[in-house]
């Protein structure tokens, strides 16, 4: 079965509008997306910023008639000159598309990522099995992989982590692969909270070693290492929280952090922790430190 994507070049003044009339006219599905190659990396608290170029993307059944269709829907949002573009979208087995594109990915000297769909690459080597599902957290993007290259370097045995905002859980699961006692995973999303337990299961991992909780659940227990991969904004919000959970000597890994909030990052955490280090992949920075 195929589909139909009107594409609508607009403003952020009139996007609302396009989008609206897209919703009053048929679409079932609308997406808004830049259309110049202007990143929006984390909004203001309250803010929901726009692109200077935005492009509206409607997806209709193939069915409709197309002409008919987008004069009423340039007629409602009065924007009769904006530039529009019909797509023929065919269907596709999408889970299998990303799929396709998603592989191995090497954190350590003898520690890969594996997509639980493939076979390791190194068989002897630490292999973390992945299906993020819904959830953060593929070890594709900078944060996760820095804290990846971080966790492949550090003595895990006999230790407690604590892994907040846990996404898929690859991070926590990496801990236990590196010889972690026990990991608790917290986290506010109902689908993270799933794909933890699923990959846990997926690596070989008993549950109990790896129990997930939202966070007003969550136990209260110092821990030897917190891991904490979300953005800036929660992260300062939380520096006293989770500098709380840490023993003394205790470590620290942040990330989810771009090197322009660096300055705040620091300034939250120094008060409770010594930093050790602050390392930068692009424009993302993962920092990491000690509990005094």
């Amino acid at each position: 079965m195929s589909w139909l994507q009107l594409h609508i070049n607009t403003t952020p003044e009139n996007a609302p509008a396009a989008e609206q009339a897209m919703q009053k006219h048929g679409a079932l599905s609308i997406t808004l997306a830049d259309n110049a190659d202007q990143p929006i990396f984390e909004p203001e608290l309250g803010e929901t910023p726009l692109w200077n170029e935005t492009r509206v993307t409607g997806l209709f059944n193939a069915g409709i008639n197309t002409r008919e269709t987008l004069e009423k829907i340039l007629a409602s949002c009065s924007d009769e000159e904006a530039a529009c573009q019909w797509q023929i979208l065919e269907d596709k087995d999408w889970e299998r598309e990303w799929m396709s594109h998603y592989h191995p990915i090497q954190c350590g000297e003898n520690f890969w990522i594996c997509p639980s769909w493939t076979a390791p690459p190194a068989p002897d080597a630490i292999n973390l099995l992945l299906d993020p599902g819904l959830a953060f957290g593929t070890g594709t993007h900078p944060t996760t992989f820095m804290c990846l290259q971080w966790i492949a370097t550090q003595q895990f045995h006999n230790s407690y982590v604590i892994d907040y905002g846990c996404g898929s859980g690859i991070l926590g699961i990496a801990a236990l692969l590196h010889g972690a006692d026990k990991v608790i995973g917290t986290d506010i999303d109902p689908q993270a909270l799933l794909a933890t337990r699923e990959n846990v299961k997926r690596n070989h991992l008993e549950s109990d070693i790896f129990p997930v909780y939202f966070p007003n659940k969550c136990p209260e227990q110092k821990a030897d290492f917190v891991l904490a991969n979300i953005l800036a904004g929660p992260l300062v919000e939380l520096a006293p929280t989770l500098c709380a959970l840490l023993k003394p000597q205790g470590k620290i890994c942040l990330s989810g952090i771009l090197k322009t909030q660096e300055e705040a990052i620091v300034k939250a955490y120094e008060a409770y922790i010594d930093i050790d280090n602050i390392h930068q992949d692009d424009q993302w920075i993962c920092v990491t430190g000690h509990a005094r």
